[in-house]
């Protein structure tokens, strides 16, 4: 169990998920909220975004989504940075499980929020499937991450939640579960602004996948969240508390002071 600290206490945050501006789609608002009670928050996006792009090359739209990501975390007050995989190639292979248990060690969190199992695209469910070995692996003194300067590990098992896959479906487009949604209201427009960083998604989510009105489509989904428990805005989540992951729900501990 994860009980080092009183949820009275301050706690580090870590958000990570595949690409830049997924974790401002999902869980900023909570972010936002959990930074006013005083937590330090880290976002790892795990890639530079290089592949998203139809005029720019790699190395040049990579240095974009940097850029834009710095901004939006700067907006939060939180540290950022990438884990410096390649888009549409985060394996589940021995040496990817090493980096992320890696990034887990250096930012030292006592929470974690991740991708969702199952989303729409293979990037997202890698990392999910990479976080939940790391959270597994970090505090595990034998395991070696092979770097060259290995960070310590953990003295403990951070708890795990799941954001919500985009548009909360599966692969067929039936809704998945969530154990509960945040009331993300007040810090709504925040969460749009973080967002509104990543302008060079616009035009490529509008050349990839024909989908255009970035800022009203992360508005609407939040939107359909806060419904469900009569609130303007909301994000879901779920927690991972299989076996041997910490259960209790700090999370919502620390989100109600």
């Amino acid at each position: 169990m994860s009980d080092h600290l009183k949820p009275t206490q301050s706690h580090r945050i870590l958000a990570i998920h595949a690409h830049p501006d997924d974790i401002e789609i999902t869980c900023a608002g909570t972010l936002a909220l959990l930074k006013q009670r005083g937590h330090h928050i880290t976002i790892i996006n795990m890639t530079a975004g290089d592949k998203g792009s139809a005029e720019m090359g790699q190395a040049e739209i990579a240095a974009v989504r940097r850029g834009e990501a710095q901004a939006a975390a700067k907006l939060l007050g939180a540290d950022c940075f990438s884990g410096e995989f390649l888009d549409l190639e985060i394996c589940h292979d021995n040496p990817s499980r090493r980096r992320v248990t890696e990034l887990l060690r250096r930012t030292r969190p006592d929470i974690v929020l991740t991708a969702p199992p199952v989303d729409y695209m293979s990037d997202h469910e890698v990392t999910s499937l990479l976080v939940r070995d790391a959270c597994f692996n970090a505090s595990v003194p034998n395991y070696a991450t092979h770097q060259w300067d290995p960070a310590k590990p953990l003295d403990h098992m951070p708890y795990l939640y799941y954001v919500d896959p985009i548009q909360g479906i599966d692969w067929y487009g039936q809704p998945q579960l969530f154990d509960f949604i945040v009331d993300v209201t007040t810090t709504f427009e925040l969460k749009l602004q973080m967002l509104a960083c990543h302008a060079s998604q616009r035009n490529w989510l509008l050349k990839q996948h024909g989908m255009d009105e970035y800022l009203d489509s992360c508005r609407t989904w939040s939107g359909a969240r806060g419904q469900q428990i009569g609130v303007a805005y909301g994000e879901g989540f779920r927690q991972h508390t299989g076996h041997p992951y910490p259960h209790g729900n700090r999370l919502l501990e620390l989100l109600r002071g």
